[in-house]
């Protein structure tokens, strides 16, 4: 599948995925699934969670990641965790979520562009 939607990391969740060792492939798919409508929860305020599996594992016991999504446009990885270090959010991290949402989102393409050139976004490749 071909998206038209530009995938990024912000600076965080770069550092995460890369000391987990999850691919940019892996990503890549866990966003054409919500393109797709395949989301496994959507947390409002343009935030989705959505499972990505450890290597040579499945989904279900992998990674939770927390993506600002907006369909056809955008999605930006904001937060990861193992689901054997962590059950889920809390409120609090929720909120954090969702204004981290609110401002990728709403960004100008300018200011992704100002972003990337300053690191605190990486895009993913298609």
């Amino acid at each position: 599948m071909v998206l038209d939607v530009r995938i990024f990391k912000a600076k965080p969740f770069a550092r995460f995925a890369q000391r987990e060792r999850i691919k940019d492939s892996v990503l890549r798919n866990a966003v054409e699934r919500a393109e797709k409508g395949l989301v496994d929860a959507d947390l409002g305020g343009g935030v989705i969670k959505q499972r990505v599996a450890r290597p040579g594992q499945g989904r279900s016991g992998g990674y939770r990641t927390f993506i600002a999504f907006r369909r056809g446009t955008r999605a930006i990885f904001v937060y990861g965790f193992a689901k054997n270090e962590r059950d889920n959010i809390d409120d609090k991290d929720l909120i954090t979520l969702r204004k981290a949402a609110e401002r990728w989102l709403g960004a100008t393409d300018t200011k992704i562009e100002i972003e990337v050139s300053l690191g605190n976004l990486q895009e993913i490749g298609k």
